[in-house]
């Protein structure tokens, strides 16, 4: 498999990560679900077992500088552009690190099987929510369980007129071991069993245009998609207007909506 196809395969992760979390139904008041809000977060922020994690990145527009400038009290940033929450390897950008690269990425930052992990994008953009969810989803595959998302990132946050501090973080440094969960990944090869026996469907979430061949991103070898990929968009699970996920009902609708169009590649 080209490594254009390769990186087709493992884009689409963050889309059914965003659908997860929309369509979690709420339980035990103790239950640790995949999204929580700024009264969640203010009312658990003082939990032992709660690190809030702040990934604002040069793809927000943040970083470390707009992490010092104010964040949620008690938070520990990691770039989710510059960490390593991606790597490239054998010419392939964007790929899931090793287990001793993610063990030594997640302990560093004071993490290990017990924490209840908060990630807290910019919430300007969907695509810092996706920087969210991609690091929500390596989390949860490196064996950390108890991982959440603030809806609406650090700017709802702030804009509930929550505390915040100014300053670098400093993690006190955890023994962590990653133990992957297969489950939530696929390689090159399993995509191709997929593709030959339709047992599976390839749901593909970058923007439509580079679905439909019309355009392709930079670290792409190629355009159009994977056949029998069906387009998810997952800028549309996005309001703008708010800067948080669409409401339940429109995200199912959505999801019902998906369908190939446009050429596709081998």
């Amino acid at each position: 498999m080209t490594r254009f196809s390769l990186l087709r395969v493992l884009r689409p992760l963050a889309a059914a990560a965003l659908i997860s979390f929309a369509l979690v139904v709420p339980g035990h008041a103790e239950t640790v679900t995949p999204l929580v809000s700024t009264g969640w977060l203010k009312q658990h922020l003082t939990d032992a077992n709660v690190l809030v994690l702040d990934v604002r990145s040069a793809i927000d527009g943040g970083g470390a500088e707009a992490f010092a400038k104010g964040h949620v009290p008690g938070a520990i940033h990691s770039d989710y552009d510059k960490a390593g929450w991606r790597v490239t390897r054998n010419g392939v950008p964007f790929m899931l690190p090793t287990p001793a690269e993610l063990e030594k990425l997640i302990g560093e930052l004071g993490i290990d099987e017990d924490t209840h992990v908060v990630v807290v994008p910019a919430g300007v953009h969907f695509t810092d929510f996706g920087s969210a969810a991609r690091t929500y989803w390596t989390l949860k595959v490196a064996g950390v369980p108890q991982v959440s998302i603030l809806d609406g990132g650090y700017a709802a946050w702030a804009a509930a007129q929550n505390a915040t501090e100014t300053g670098a973080s400093k993690a006190v440094t955890e023994i962590f071991t990653a133990t992957l969960n297969k489950a939530l990944f696929v390689d090159a090869r399993e995509v191709e069993a997929i593709e030959r026996d339709g047992r599976a469907t390839l749901v593909d979430a970058r923007p439509a245009s580079f679905y439909a061949g019309k355009e392709k991103a930079p670290a792409a070898q190629g355009y159009g998609h994977i056949p029998g990929a069906v387009s998810l968009d997952s800028a549309t699970f996005y309001d703008p207007a708010t800067n948080r996920l669409r409401p339940q009902a429109e995200l199912a609708a959505l999801a019902t909506t998906a369908v190939p169009v446009g050429p596709t590649v081998a």
